[in-house]
């Protein structure tokens, strides 16, 4: 596990805090497009790359490097049930699938949006 987290530890030392820049809901934040823009080409600089994958209710974000294979994972269960103002059901699980991608994609990198 030595070269994800050395490749790791330099993409942190790299990324700059991300502006939130997008509004709705009631907030600001800092959107998916926003975010890849960021850490494409520092993840490509250090080695690394991610995915993440909907699969039993549950969405999988992975991080791995790219010479050597090793992997960081987190699962995050998708909420079921939940109903938003003004949103049909495919609405909401897109918004769900979004929002925790987003979330989970950031607490693995160690990211700071400001």
């Amino acid at each position: 596990m030595k070269n994800i987290y050395k490749a790791l530890a330099g993409f942190q030392q790299e990324v700059p805090v991300i502006l939130k820049g997008t509004s709705g809901y009631g907030y600001v934040y800092s959107d998916l497009p926003a975010i890849f823009k960021v850490i494409n080409p520092l993840m490509k600089e250090n080695g690394l790359g991610f995915y993440q994958a909907v699969n039993e209710g549950k969405i999988k974000t992975v991080i791995f490097h790219i010479e050597s294979g090793e992997t960081i994972e987190s699962e995050t269960n998708i909420p079921q049930g939940v109903q938003l103002k003004g949103m049909n059901d495919f609405q909401v699980l897109g918004s769900a699938l979004t929002y925790i991608k987003r979330y989970a994609l950031s607490s693995l990198l160690g990211l700071v949006t400001d």
